[in-house]
């Protein structure tokens, strides 16, 4: 955030070219260049500055939130000396855009404004901008301009345009929630501190609600947590930044961005359903429960994409996922400790494209709690190495018990002893080097962070769910009809 009267570094340069001299003599030309200058400041003429940019565009930024800075050169490519008789922001205060040049702060005690600013021959200044925009009044993003304006002696006049879009947006108006509540808004809802539920009382959130949680937020369930999304709403928990890392990277691609779900030991009847969490820390974390009988949590066409720790931790629950996609995370997609899961019609992907050191798509273990059940139907599980599926059994007493049935794992052949749990499964052909895991899926995009998890037409995964019981749609709400797939996603064929 820029302050007023911080002097910033000058940020000048003249470039030289000095070659094989030793350091000292290459240091003391340096400084020498720096301190001496036979540039003349006479009018600028029909001399001119050259903008980095051809204009500061800060994207889309909610109403009343410190927009991120972005910093511009500014250039004197001419043989001789420009002074800027004055450069100001041209609206001043009206639109909430905030500017330094060169360490002066363009604030109300200057007059939004600084005079005489000398930029010799090949050398620049730098220019930051920031913006906390006022609210527009409106649902949908609206723009907003101003201008920097260069005056140069002489009476020449440049314009560097600045830009955004103001969306204005509904802070959540409590953070504890101790009576059952319903959260709904067309606009988006901003989360600057952990949402808390409490005990015996149930936080609802509607279809088409969508929350944006500051880094350091997230949702602590101690009660119940509903989320009611409809195929043509989802409910969508992300992170507050909705400007770009990079320009071709939105912060929305990277993980880590907020700290996700929590259920206590005390949560129990926790739903689900039509719901976008993604760019979190953990994705879902499930303590062991107090009531171990209770069903903790059920999924139904959920995704949990891009995390930097957990997908989703289940510690000695009970929990459900019908028509769920986990993909992209640090640590294992799913990691069912102990307890019972059932996952039917899911997708588990284990694409994480940040480190090497990336957790298994699925990993299941009666090391801290009995294995009660782990039911897999009718699910793609894949990823990048060549085993992704990870049973840790402990000869501790502990139940550990198993079964998939109709799925496609990238893992190893199971011990003979083992093979009664794979009912009619296939792994893949990992010898298979023009066939990589990821070709099952529509966009695979590394570069830019771009995933689509739906289904490729020449993926294997295609035709080979049980009929019987896999779910009757898909993630998308898409009927399966007679020939349905593996994972999440039905297949639909391009239009031609």
């Amino acid at each position: 955030m820029l302050k007023n009267n911080i002097s910033l570094l000058a940020s000048r340069f003249r470039p030289c070219v000095l070659k094989r001299l030793p350091l000292v003599l290459f240091v003391v030309c340096s400084m020498l260049t720096a301190c001496s200058s036979t540039d003349s400041y006479g009018p600028a003429g029909n001399r001119t500055l050259v903008f980095g940019v051809e204009q500061v565009d800060l994207g889309t930024v909610f109403a009343g939130v410190p927009s991120a800075r972005k910093d511009i050169w500014i250039y004197n490519p001419t043989d001789e000396g420009i002074v800027c008789s004055e450069i100001r922001l041209a609206q001043g205060n009206q639109t909430g855009f905030r500017v330094n040049v060169d360490g002066w702060y363009l604030g109300p005690t200057s007059g939004y404004r600084v005079q005489d600013v000398e930029i010799a021959s090949g050398d620049s200044i730098r220019v930051f901008v920031e913006l906390t925009s006022y609210p527009s009044g409106s649902d949908e993003p609206v723009a907003i301009t101003d201008d920097l304006i260069f005056s140069l002696s002489g009476g020449t006049t440049q314009r560097l345009p600045l830009t955004a879009s103001v969306w204005d947006a509904v802070e959540v108006p409590s953070y504890n929630i101790t009576a059952n509540t319903t959260i709904s808004s067309e606009k988006p809802m901003l989360v600057k501190e952990n949402i808390t539920v409490a005990e015996n009382t149930t936080l609802t959130i509607a279809a088409g609600t969508t929350l944006y949680f500051d880094s350091d937020a997230g949702i602590n369930v101690n009660g119940t947590l509903i989320c009611e999304g409809t195929a043509e709403q989802n409910v969508i928990l992300r992170g507050q930044r909705i400007d770009n890392m990079f320009d071709y990277l939105p912060y929305d691609r990277v993980p880590g961005q907020w700290r996700g779900l929590h259920f206590s030991d005390s949560s129990v009847g926790n739903r689900l359903t039509y719901t976008d969490i993604h760019s979190t820390f953990d994705g879902i974390i499930v303590d062991q429960p107090t009531d171990t009988q209770a069903q903790h949590l059920a999924l139904e066409q959920v995704t949990i994409h891009n995390c930097q720790g957990y997908g989703l931790l289940s510690v000695g629950a009970n929990i459900s996922l019908v028509n769920t996609q986990i993909s992209n995370t640090l640590n294992d997609c799913l990691f069912v400790d102990g307890g019972s899961a059932t996952v039917n019609g899911s997708t588990l992907a284990q694409f994480y494209p940040l480190d090497a050191n990336r957790g298994a798509a699925l990993r299941f273990s009666n090391g801290n709690n009995a294995l009660v059940q782990m039911l897999c139907q009718n699910s793609l599980i894949t990823g990048y190495a060549d085993d992704v599926v990870m049973g840790n059994r402990q000869d501790n007493g502990n139940d550990f018990n198993y079964r998939f049935e109709n799925c496609l794992l990238r893992t190893v052949a199971p011990a003979e002893s083992e093979q009664a749990n794979f009912v009619d499964t296939e792994l893949e052909d990992i010898t298979d080097a023009d066939f990589g895991s990821y070709h099952h899926f529509l966009e695979f995009d590394t570069e830019n962070l771009i995933y689509d998890f739906s289904l490729a037409e020449n993926s294997t995964a295609r035709g080979k769910a049980n009929i019987e019981t896999c779910p009757a749609i898909d993630r998308t709400g898409l009927a399966r009809g007679d020939a349905p797939d593996l994972g999440a996603f039905q297949y639909v064929p391009k239009e031609e």
